[in-house]
Formats: C-alpha cells, sequence, structure tokens
C-alpha cells in the first residue's frame, strides 16, 4: 500500500502541479504532454521487459531498490533540468515504477494469500494505495502552498514526493523477506539461476491461460480509460461550475478507488467465490449503463441524476480494477512463474493506457458536442461486452480444467 500509493506521485506530478511546471520549470503543454507519452510508452514495454527480472530478483531487493531509485530521480528532478535531462529523469521513473516495481508488486500481493484469498487482498491493496495516494497528494499541495506556491514550493514538493519513497524503501527492505524456493519442483533445484529463469519465462509464454486472464485486464481497463471523459462530458452537458467539477474529480479518482476495492474484494471472496464471475457481471452491468446513459435526453435531466449514474458505472469499473489480477489463481497459474504471468499482464492489460485515450480524444474532436461522447460511452460499451464474452470462456475453462482434474 504506501510503496503503490506513492511510486507514481512524481511521475503524474501534473495531476497537482501542471501550471507551476510550467511557469517554475519552464515547460509547455507539448513538452510535459511529450514526456508523459514517451514515458508511457517505456512503461508498456517495460511491463514485458520485466519478464526477464521479476523471477530471478527476490522480492527483498526489487522493491525497496526501485523506490529508492525513484528517491533518486526525484532529487535529481528537483534541481529544474533541462528538457532533455528531463526527458531522462521521466523514463528512468518510467523503468523504476512500471519495469521493475508494479510487476514485482502484484507477484508479491499474490503469494501472499490462497485462491480464497485474492480477491479481498488485491482489493484491500487498491483501497489503502488510494488512501496513501490522497494523503501524499494533500500533503504536497500542503508543502507548495505552505511556501508561497512559488518556485520554492515546487522543489519543496518535488523532494517531498521523493524523500517519502525513499523512506518507505528502507522500511521494505527490513520487513519484506527474501523469496523461497518451496514452490520449486526439487528436480529444479540444482538448476543454474538463468537457466531456469529462461525456462520460467518460456513456460509463462506459452500458457494460454495468462494470456486470457491479461486479456480479460485489457478490457476492463479499456474502459477504465473512458471514465476521464466523464468530467468534461458534465461540463458539457450540464454546464456545472468549476468547484463542483473538482469535487466530483476527488471523489470518482479517490473516493471510489477506497470504496470499490474492498467492496469487490469482499463480493469476489465471500459471495462468488471467483474473480472471473464478478468481472462477468460487471462488465453486463456497465455496458448496459453506459448504453442508456448515452441514450438519455441529457438536456433535460438534473445534473445530480447525471453525476449519480456516472459515479455508479465507475464505481463499478474501479472495484473490477481492484480486483481484476486475481483471476491468475483461478486459471491456476502455477506460482513459481508469478512474475512472468504479472508482467504478461502488465503489459498486456495496461496497453490500452498508450493508444485508448487518444483514440477517445480523436473521436471528441472529429463529433463536436454530445454526439461525440456517446459515441466514445458506445465504445466503452462494446469494450464491456467483449469482456463478458471473454469472462464467460475463461469461465468454460475453469470448469474444463477442474473436472480434467476431478
Amino acid at each position: 500500500m504506501l510503496g503503490a500509493g506513492t511510486i507514481y506521485k512524481l511521475g503524474f506530478m501534473k495531476d497537482a502541479f501542471y501550471v507551476p511546471m510550467q511557469e517554475f520549470m519552464g515547460l509547455s503543454h507539448t513538452q510535459i504532454g511529450g514526456a508523459v507519452s514517451i514515458a508511457g510508452w517505456i512503461s508498456t514495454f517495460g511491463f514485458l521487459a520485466a519478464i526477464l527480472v521479476v523471477d530471478r530478483i527476490s522480492k527483498k531487493i526489487m522493491i525497496p531498490a526501485s523506490l529508492a531509485g525513484i528517491c533518486l530521480c526525484g532529487l535529481w528532478l528537483s534541481t529544474f533540468p533541462s528538457y532533455p535531462v528531463f526527458l531522462l529523469i521521466y523514463c528512468l521513473l518510467a523503468v523504476f515504477a512500471d519495469m521493475l516495481y508494479w510487476p514485482t508488486m502484484l507477484k508479491t500481493v499474490r503469494l501472499l494469500g490462497n485462491e480464497d484469498e485474492q480477491g479481498r487482498m488485491f482489493g484491500i491493496l487498491e483501497a489503502g494505495r488510494g488512501l496513501v495516494d490522497t494523503i501524499i497528494a494533500f500533503c504536497a499541495l500542503g508543502i507548495f502552498s505552505a511556501l508561497g506556491s512559488n518556485e520554492a514550493g515546487l522543489r519543496a514538493a518535488i523532494l517531498f514526493y521523493a524523500l517519502v519513497p525513499g523512506v518507505i524503501a528502507i522500511i521494505a527492505y527490513f520487513l519484506l523477506e527474501l523469496d523461497h524456493a518451496e514452490n520449486t519442483e526439487p528436480a529444479q533445484k540444482e538448476t543454474p539461476a538463468k537457466e531456469k529463469s529462461e525456462g520460467t519465462i518460456m513456460r509463462a509464454l506459452k500458457n494460454k491461460n495468462i494470456w486470457l486472464a491479461s486479456l480479460n485486464v485489457f478490457f476492463v481497463y479499456s474502459v477504465y480509460c473512458g471514465l476521464t471523459y466523464f468530467i468534461p462530458f458534465l461540463s458539457e452537458a450540464y454546464a456545472i461550475p468549476a468547484v463542483m467539477v473538482g469535487v466530483y474529480g476527488v471523489i470518482n479518482q479517490y473516493g471510489l478507488k477506497m470504496l470499490g476495492g474492498p467492496v469487490g474484494g469482499f463480493i469476489t471472496d465471500k459471495v462468488l467465490h471467483s474473480a472471473t464471475k464478478y468481472l462477468r457481471i460487471c462488465f453486463v452491468l456497465v455496458a448496459a449503463a453506459l448504453v442508456l446513459f448515452s441514450l438519455l435526453p441529457h438536456k433535460q435531466l438534473g445534473v445530480i441524476l447525471g453525476m449519480v449514474i456516472t459515479l455508479t458505472i465507475s464505481a463499478f469499473v474501479f472495484s473490477m480494477r481492484a480486483v481484476f489480477f486475481a483471476p491468475m489463481d483461478e486459471v491456476n497459474v502455477p506460482r513459481d512463474i508469478t512474475g512472468s504471468a504479472m508482467s504478461i499482464g502488465s503489459f498486456v492489460g495496461y496497453l490500452p493506457g498508450a493508444f485508448m485515450y487518444a483514440v477517445y480524444g480523436a473521436i471528441l474532436d472529429h463529433y463536436e458536442g454530445l454526439a461525440g461522447y456517446r459515441i466514445v460511452f458506445i465504445t466503452m460499451a462494446v469494450f464491456a461486452v467483449i469482456g463478458f464474452f471473454l469472462s464467460t470462456y475463461i469461465l468454460g475453462v475453469i470448469k474444463k480444467e477442474k473436472a480434467g482434474k476431478a
């Protein structure tokens, strides 16, 4: 929770300090956007490259080293470097956070419990991450404001974003245990580390179930990317004031993450006993809600109803995000290749982040007004419908494998 809630703050400091970055670091819209885009592509392929290291190096080394790397990048960023150096730092942030940290963290969480606990663990992780994320962001904003909302304030906020992961790195090093080989077959114990790792990678790449679970993440994330456009839609359709837009944004990004995680995890483990079943139900509900919402006469509706419907859709999607890696246990991915499985899952699952925002944005630029938003919502619904059919297929695979074992 601590690491996942802080490791991305520097890479996404634009969320809270976009204007100060322009004013005090001398960055243009194009330069900030370019840095984020390049880092995004490095992140996407970094997830795939992580297959080479995640199962080879212990979490006791990987997690603290990643957080320490973020800390050093933040210290460097606080010097307000030239733009080429700024680009390099953003690329390094992507390597440490996405290539080295994220798959290792997912692997570690999965191995903390058995198949019946996956939903709760990932749900609690998402909720805790949202809480830490919120606290750290508000603290940084408080520091910036307390120092006069000037250049010194921005530098202090960046230093804060850097030092917190550094402290967590030290805590993680002393609290995390070394990986153990209890899940490894006896015949493999004498296998050289490099050969064993290469064998692990090939087993993961050839495992059909890993790709199926990863594609399920892909369709959830494709819908999730569209949630961003609820905010400008509400502003355009209902002309809501800026203050209300801000309140809505906080609830949508932070409140629902903290609420949706535990709820999704509890229903997954205690009610349905299956993350895939939960995802399938949510896919149907989200698709139906998006189609209905796109057809409503928004000019005649009240803003409260529009906000309630969009927040409800977002709540379902956030609860899906909380548990969308849990099916890795349901499809019987061997635990000794968990790191490689999570790397593949992250690469495939988060791939929409590299292009879906551009797709949705192009639709809105091409079709002006509410027509563009309706097309975006229908596109999101289509992804949800495909996700429903994929989840149904995965449940069939799980049932078939259980019958074969029986």
